[in-house]
């Protein structure tokens, strides 16, 4: 189980100041004790080469009264004989004998030494004659050794202070720190979509903090548009499925209500079947839209005759465009081949043909070109009518969206095709745009890679 950040920073926090003192500890008790041995070292040559160059003439060796219990020698045959000592030491070497018939320079080493009352912890020096025997010089080694061993525990308890104050800063400066944090999460809990609107208090300054809040207040927005966007979506399509529910009722009450002729039983059943359309395809529409919405828009990718796809789909509309007394043109560049949902673009041209053809008056022009150029396919659709409302091009791709609220849906449709077609094109990762001519007339331009 994974520990609160905050108990994670205070145990970092301790472990890096442990780490920091236990480095420096080591240091200094490494350093005192080189210095240490340095000095009774230096004490220690000055000595033996005194008692190498004036050897003791009897098993006695003098030493300075001051020198009385700290300070000792001996001169031992290579093979561990003592021929001399000072007294006080036991009646053996103080050394081990096993090295010396090896030695050949001077060797400083600890060593505990036995004496006539009790061990002594010395630093020792034993140097080779040139006679061929050894003179071993000691110093009492005890007292350093204490204050080391002093200071050895001194930095442990520093140390263990040190880490035990540095984890409990940690732990306080993580709670500050953190604190803004546990607000804000508290607020997020608190935000639920009774409150639209509702958004976190940001912490004062310009640091990480509340740039945190900036996003998540961000994210707050956005999140409230989607739902915003969801409830439309369901009320818009509640809305569109209850005019042909409520026609198809009213078609089949009154075949129901009296007596019919076959003809009328026909034409009765004419316009259920109408009406049933238009809910099958509606129905069709509004799961494409939501399958877009979800990002899992269904696509067959494979190699189409672009050219002739946008001549058949722009064939389809000709009857239709003759009816409404209409002039309708195709640009189509030969040879155009593209990896792409046929289907799908087929659906999209014909979309935007269909709402070119609603928005044009008798008598005008509706042209669809298409060219490729640099790896883009681009399909155009403009027309001779009114052109968009300014203030309906920033929403014409949205679902239900109409630039005339109060049109029939039936004369107007259900104001899903373009929503289609832009869904059409972010998913063959293209895209698609409204515009208005200059010389009047809506352009509809829709880009997809080949």
């Amino acid at each position: 189980m994974a520990l609160p950040i905050r108990a994670r920073l205070a145990i970092v926090c301790a472990a890096l100041v442990g780490a920091l003192v236990l480095g420096l500890g080591t240091l200094v008790y490494l350093r005192l004790e080189a210095d240490l041995r340095a000095a009774a070292d230096d004490g220690l040559l000055p000595r033996a080469t005194a008692v190498v160059e004036e050897p003791p003439s009897g098993p006695t060796l003098a030493i300075d009264p001051s020198d009385v219990g700290d300070i000792f020698s001996q001169v031992l045959a290579r093979d561990g004989t003592v021929l001399a000592t000072t007294p006080g030491l036991g009646p053996g070497p103080v050394v081990p004998t096993t090295g010396l018939g090896a030695l050949d320079g001077p060797r400083y080493f600890d060593s505990v030494v036995p004496l006539t009352e009790e061990p002594l912890v010395a630093r020792v020096l034993e140097m080779p004659t040139a006679d061929d025997r050894v003179v071993v010089v000691g110093v009492a080694f005890d007292d350093q050794r204490e204050a080391l061993d002093r200071l050895l525990v001194l930095l442990g308890l520093a140390g263990l202070v040190a880490i035990l104050l540095a984890g409990a800063v940690g732990w306080l400066v993580a709670g500050a720190a953190l604190r803004p944090v546990e607000r804000m999460r508290v607020e997020v809990e608190a935000v639920s979509g009774s409150e639209p609107g509702r958004r976190l208090r940001l912490p004062a300054g310009r640091d990480e903090l509340a740039a945190l809040g900036v996003s998540l207040n961000r994210m707050l927005h956005r999140l409230e548009g989607a739902v915003e966007r969801e409830r439309r979506f369901v009320a818009d399509a509640s809305h569109e499925l209850r005019t042909p529910l409520a026609n198809l009722k009213a078609e089949l009450d009154l075949a129901l209500h009296r007596a019919r002729s076959p003809s009328e039983l026909v034409e009765a059943l004419r316009s259920a079947s109408e009406e049933t359309d238009r809910l099958s395809q509606l129905a069709e529409d509004l799961l494409l839209l939501a399958s877009a919405d979800g990002g899992r828009l269904p696509m067959r990718l494979e190699e189409v005759d672009v050219s002739g796809l946008v001549r058949e789909t722009v064939g389809s509309f000709e009857g239709r465009a003759a009816t409404l007394g209409l002039v309708l043109e195709a640009s189509v560049e030969d040879g155009v081949r593209a990896r792409i949902d046929g289907a799908r673009i087929r659906q999209a041209v014909g979309n935007l043909i269909d709402n070119a053809l609603r928005q044009t008056p008798a008598g005008g022009r509706v042209t669809v070109e298409m060219s490729a150029q640099s790896g883009i396919l681009s399909i155009a659709v403009a027309d001779t009518g009114v052109g968009f409302e300014t203030g309906y091009l920033p929403r014409a791709f949205e679902a239900f969206s109409r630039a005339d609220e109060s049109r029939s849906r039936i004369a107007g449709g259900a104001g899903l095709g373009l929503a289609i077609v832009r869904a059409i094109a972010e998913a063959h990762r293209g895209s698609v745009e409204a515009s208005n001519k200059d010389e009047g007339g809506a352009l509809v331009v829709f880009r997809v890679p080949t």
